[in-house]
């Protein structure tokens, strides 16, 4: 306490390194710098570089400190080791009184060891997520379990989510069901784009090709909108995937697919191999989250092995197709709004048909109710991290 008898003001870490992460955590940094309470520290580790900054810009994020460890070719041990190093220096100099990871990178599960090791508090954004297969996916599982063995508080998005973390010994004080943050970036993203903001036209004109546009705004076309990078499907099952997206192209004239292609040599490899001479599939390069919010708004629907996209589709009303056999994220496809199809070509094919071909069955998981959230899961967060610093003081 002050000499007033003020509670002085926290200061709060958040590590990321990835643009999935930077986006769920843009709400929690926002709700955070809105409190007298607490002064928001903002550490990026840069593991995905490019399309990290491009978050960074579009949330009017500043970072403090900048580890910048991407380097080409490096693996998972190299990434760990990075940061666990790396971090360390940031909680000498910044100090601060809790540490904020989000979700299941090696970033978020290293940066969370290295505040355990700094005996600083950590919270996860995101907890509880499971699969019960450490290999799927690889190696986020793993990577949330770890953090879930350090987190002192535990931010679940679901109520599925606090029942397995309570089923791993967790205990129930340390959890609290937030909702999902993605949600609330989902919304302030569409209405920087529905303000028409110079950088919502800027990243939209500027990333996609006219032709892209030009389909996404057509009357007489369907787009099934395309994503996917999980490293437990390069090989044959990411080839299985691109075959069916092939097949699903030449269905008919009025539907086209729309793939923005990760960078990943093992993604880009049997992608362009495989679909680059099918007409009616437009593969182009990895876009900012605004022309991604903007192409998921106008398509027909998606197919995606992405967690962020299966929680951000439902309240666009999009049906999702997920390109994996087991998802860590139930909640969809038990509300409806998703359904897990697997990697089998035939499957794919079959599930996307059905969709295209049956209306019925279009508007039945189009008009889910998105279980993730409705947008206020920052603010639930920071109450919860309010109270803790008033207990702990």
């Amino acid at each position: 306490m002050t000499p007033g008898g003020r509670t002085s003001v926290k200061r709060i870490l958040t590590v990321f390194g990835t643009r999935p992460e930077a986006i769920k955590l843009a709400p929690v940094i926002r709700a955070l710098a809105s409190s007298e309470q607490f002064e928001p520290i903002v550490c990026v580790t840069g593991q995905h570089r490019q399309m990290l900054d491009q978050v960074l810009d579009v949330f009017g994020i500043e970072t403090d400190f900048d580890l910048d460890l991407m380097q080409p070719n490096q693996d998972l041990s190299d990434i760990t080791a990075a940061v666990t190093l790396g971090i360390r220096d940031v909680f000498e100099a910044a100090k601060p009184d809790l540490t904020l990871v989000q979700g299941d990178t090696t970033t978020a599960m290293a940066a969370a060891l290295g505040s355990f090791y700094a005996r600083v508090p950590v919270g996860h954004v995101e907890a509880g997520l499971r699969t019960g297969d450490k290999a799927n996916p690889f190696p986020e599982e793993i990577n949330r379990s770890l953090i879930g063995r350090i987190a002192d508080l535990h931010f679940a998005p679901t109520v599925g989510a606090r029942l397995a973390l309570l089923s791993e010994g967790v205990l129930d004080r340390t959890i609290s069901v937030t909702g999902n943050t993605v949600v609330d970036a989902l919304f302030w993203a569409r209405d920087i784009i529905e303000e028409g903001s110079s950088r919502a036209v800027d990243q939209i004109g500027m990333s996609l090709p006219g032709e892209v546009r030009e389909l996404m705004t057509s009357q007489s076309s369907r787009v099934v909108l395309v994503t996917g990078h999980r490293r437990e499907s390069f090989g044959p099952a990411f080839e299985q995937i691109c075959l069916a997206i092939k097949e699903i192209s030449e269905r008919s004239d009025d539907v086209h697919v729309i793939y923005p292609v990760h960078m990943n040599p093992s993604v880009q490899e049997p992608v362009y191999r495989i679909l680059s001479d099918s007409p009616g599939v437009h593969l182009i390069e990895p876009v900012p989250f605004l022309a991604f919010v903007w192409l998921m708004k106008n398509c027909h629907l998606i197919l995606t092995d992405s967690g962020g996209v299966q929680e951000e589709a439902p309240s666009l009303g999009k049906p999702v197709l997920i390109l994996r056999n087991v998802t860590e994220r139930p909640e969809g496809v038990e509300a409806g709004c998703a359904r897990l199809v697997g990697t089998d070509a035939r499957a794919i094919v079959d599930g996307t048909a059905l969709l295209l071909d049956h209306q019925e069955e279009y508007d039945r998981m189009s008009r889910v109710v998105n279980p993730y959230g409705d947008g206020t899961a920052a603010i639930n967060i920071l109450s919860v991290i309010e109270e803790y610093m008033i207990r702990n003081d």
